[in-house]
């Protein structure tokens, strides 16, 4: 062969090893191989997830996803073996949203390890495991907690008699909920008693954490701390079951029946946050770094503070 031709041959190789490598860091979706994403959550019976779940789908094409979704229905053995299945069929990103935190933590360094983007969805990864995932989007639970309990000691000036209705306990919204509320009461806000709910965030667990609450402490709660909007449907039930109908009851996640039960009177704040924002910014982020684009590792979905003198202000939530 030729010097010429020789040269021109490694040329040739050499552009098609540098397209590969280019390819590899930077894949394109295409009609025939879109991406693949798994979104992997605590159970489809909570409402928020299912509308996640739902907005993931709807927004998908948009950024050049074939969604999937493994269910775990509170169960943490189950939503780590749908991170490994997802793994094991080669997705290219997860988007998680976990019933515990420390059960998923073997099953995201494998999805890390075998080149997964790990997307964590509402639910933020501690410091010390933050380096096995790629991003976070997310409402910052704390600070929503925090803005509660703030206007909760606005509301009550001369300190007040509060029980708090916890979400899902372990969970990580749950923590962060409790401990950003703890952090924004002043300290003539007392707090009678706290009971989280022991497998999900179900109505029907709210309501019997008031009633209990209503037979040990009775006409000395003066407001209630709920972590969640359908939960606090189950308190303001529980409430009015028992004739008291002055309770100031306070709740988190901004939906349909936050807002109604704002509207009624009988929920004083919802602190919304923005399920659509959130899945929009994990897909964006997803493409993004599947493109050889870096990403911010943390992204806070603002939330709102959502009363009867601001309602009119928002959108009516979709979920």
């Amino acid at each position: 062969m030729k010097k010429g031709m020789r040269v021109f041959a490694l040329l040739v190789i050499f552009i098609m090893i540098a397209g590969a490598v280019f390819a590899e860091g930077s894949r394109q979706p295409t009609a025939a191989r879109p991406y693949r994403a798994a979104f992997i959550t605590q159970a489809m019976s909570n409402e928020s997830q299912a509308f996640s779940w739902r907005e993931f789908q709807r927004l998908a094409p948009e950024f050049g996803f074939q969604m999937q979704v493994f269910a775990g229905e509170n169960e943490p053995a189950v939503e780590v073996a749908g991170i490994r299945q997802a793994v094991a069929m080669g997705f290219d990103a997860i988007f998680i949203n976990p019933s515990s935190i420390e059960s998923i933590i073997p099953a995201i360094t494998e999805a890390k390890r075998a080149g997964v983007i790990v997307g964590m969805f509402s639910s933020l990864l501690p410091p010390e495991y933050q380096h096995l995932m790629d991003f976070f989007c997310g409402s910052d639970d704390f600070l929503g907690g925090q803005q509660a309990g703030q206007f909760v000691s606005q509301q009550f000036p001369n300190g007040a008699n509060f029980v708090e209705v916890g979400g899902q306990a372990g969970h990580d919204a749950q923590i962060k909920r409790h401990d950003g509320f703890r952090a924004g009461i002043s300290p003539n806000i007392r707090i009678l008693g706290s009971q989280n709910a022991p497998t999900g965030w179900n109505t029907h667990e709210a309501m019997a954490i008031m009633e209990d609450f209503i037979v040990r402490f009775g006409d000395q709660i003066d407001g209630v701390w709920c972590h969640w909007d359908n939960g606090a449907s189950g308190v303001i039930q529980a409430l009015q079951n028992a004739g008291m109908r002055d309770v100031f009851v306070i709740g988190y996640d901004g939906n349909r029946t936050g807002y109604a039960q704002v509207r009624a009177g009988t929920q004083a704040l919802s602190v919304g946050q923005s399920f659509t924002n959130m899945a929009w910014h994990s897909l964006n982020n997803a493409r993004a770094m599947l493109q050889g684009i870096s990403v911010p590792k943390i992204n806070w979905i603002p939330v709102d503070m959502v009363t009867i003198d601001t309602i009119d202000g928002f959108p009516l939530p979709d979920w």
